[in-house]
């Protein structure tokens, strides 16, 4: 019979007796706790009161509210209140919650991505980013890089949580028998080849003349300049798109585009493209802007959108060099 570790003794191992390191330790367990729970609610959906209904209002980025959105953040607040964290930043607030002492950690997340699926019985779950308090220093300013933890966790056909604590990329899956997450695979490395890409082509009207130059020279298959056949996918949910690609390989695409408020893509930075790409690049992956690594961008906001482009670093290497062909960097507006 194979053993295999338990998240929370992954997480004991790791914190030690480092203070950062036991707060972070402290917030991975209370985001796996509140997983748990949302999984559960998710699993009964409409028996549960959950419908994936409007709530008749928006949160603090713009996007309309589901019900689901609203209890989620609920159940991730309620977990990490004995966490020691110094801010709380969420997709579903206006603004980041400071407290006065005691915090070592800043904790950013989304507490329920992909809501749009919630009503198609389609997979959504949680992201989060771990950085370390700073003295003096406004939370939420620094560049990705800071990061001393991320993860997701996809609400799918198992339940599902990825982190990284800066030494490679685990997964771990639910056993509902036990309530506890089982690792299932360690070391998890993103093939550096690939042929698979994501991407909403509905907008192809809007792209940027880079993206579409690299979406047809997919589509061209064997006989265009890469030689060889891609099948395209699009979840419209994040952590689906990122799981896939951390199994199987590809290259995902959100990128900013002609349309109006599109410019910098939809994707926020703070807790969903930041966490997504420490993920990836723990992998042996690249995740960029398409002009700039992505863990390089300090936030000036903590709904700041951004483009992002991340998976097989051959292929994001790819859609690099065509933005910054010079030739080829302007945007094409919709006729």
């Amino acid at each position: 019979m194979t053993v295999r570790t338990d998240l929370f003794q992954h997480t004991a191992d790791f914190a030690g007796q480092d203070p950062l390191r036991q707060a972070t330790a402290a917030a991975v367990d209370a985001f796996a706790k509140a997983s748990i729970a949302i999984s559960e609610l998710i699993g009964r959906g409409a028996l549960a009161g959950i419908t994936g209904a409007t709530q008749g209002s928006e949160n603090a980025d713009g996007d309309v509210q589901k019900d689901l959105d609203v209890r989620a953040d609920e159940m991730v607040r309620a977990a990490l209140k004995d966490v020691a964290w110094g801010a709380l930043a969420s997709e579903e607030a206006e603004t980041a919650d400071i407290r006065d002492s005691g915090g070592i950690i800043d904790i950013a997340y989304d507490p329920l991505d992909g809501s749009s699926n919630i009503e198609t019985n389609m997979t959504v779950g949680t992201i989060f980013s771990i950085m370390p308090s700073v003295a003096g220093k406004v939370p939420f300013t620094s560049p990705g890089s800071a990061q001393v933890a991320a993860g997701f966790v996809v609400y799918g056909p198992q339940t599902s949580l990825v982190l990284t604590l800066g030494h490679g990329v685990d997964i771990f899956t639910l056993d509902r028998a036990s309530g506890r997450y089982q690792r299932i695979r360690s070391d998890v490395q993103i093939s550096a080849d690939c042929a698979e890409f994501a991407i909403n082509a509905s907008n192809q009207r809007h792209w940027e003349a880079p993206v579409r130059d690299f979406v047809e020279q997919c589509l061209a298959g064997k006989d265009g300049a890469k030689a060889k056949n891609f099948n395209m996918r699009w979840i419209a949910a994040l952590v689906a798109e990122a799981y896939r690609i951390l199994v199987r390989g590809g290259v995902f695409l959100y990128p900013g585009d002609a349309r109006k408020g599109y410019s910098d893509g939809r994707l926020r930075l703070v807790y969903e493209a930041h966490p997504m790409a420490f993920i990836v690049e723990q992998a042996g992956g690249a995740a960029t802007t398409g002009r700039r690594r992505i863990l390089d961008v300090a936030p000036t906001a903590i709904h700041q959108r951004i483009p992002l482009i991340m998976g097989s670093k051959n292929e994001v290497a790819c859609l690099e060099a065509l933005h910054l062909d010079a030739d080829g960097a302007s945007v094409q507006a919709a006729e």
